[in-house]
């Protein structure tokens, strides 16, 4: 599996996960929701340890940005608010931070 495809793997467990806790805590849904949601964090976790990188922290930081666009897609398929374009802009933003992070090249000296 590709990194990017772990990281929308991992991304959408994370949202779903917590949102099972959002919809029990401020949606008033039954305590029920906290199983699948605990099931899909301990999946997030799992998905990211099989990112190719050398360094957990590199690849943490990397996911930050698939993280906030697939959060904004959360928020228009899920919720149905729109993103404006501020919402667009920074999440291209990140996006391209998280590329640089992870596909830059890598050397060993300082």
């Amino acid at each position: 599996m590709t990194s990017i495809a772990v990281y929308i793997a991992a991304a959408l467990a994370e949202i779903a996960g917590c949102f099972a806790f959002w919809a029990w805590w401020r949606l008033d849904r039954p305590a029920l929701w906290l199983v699948p949601g605990v099931v899909s964090l301990v999946a997030f976790a799992w998905f990211l340890t099989l990112v190719d990188s050398a360094y957990a922290g590199r690849a943490y930081a990397a996911y930050g940005g698939v993280y906030i666009v697939a959060s904004l897609t959360w928020l228009w398929a899920m919720e149905g608010a729109r993103p404006d374009r501020w919402d667009a802009f920074g999440a291209a933003l990140c996006l391209a931070g998280a590329a640089v992070i992870l596909f830059g090249p890598r050397y060993d000296t300082f």
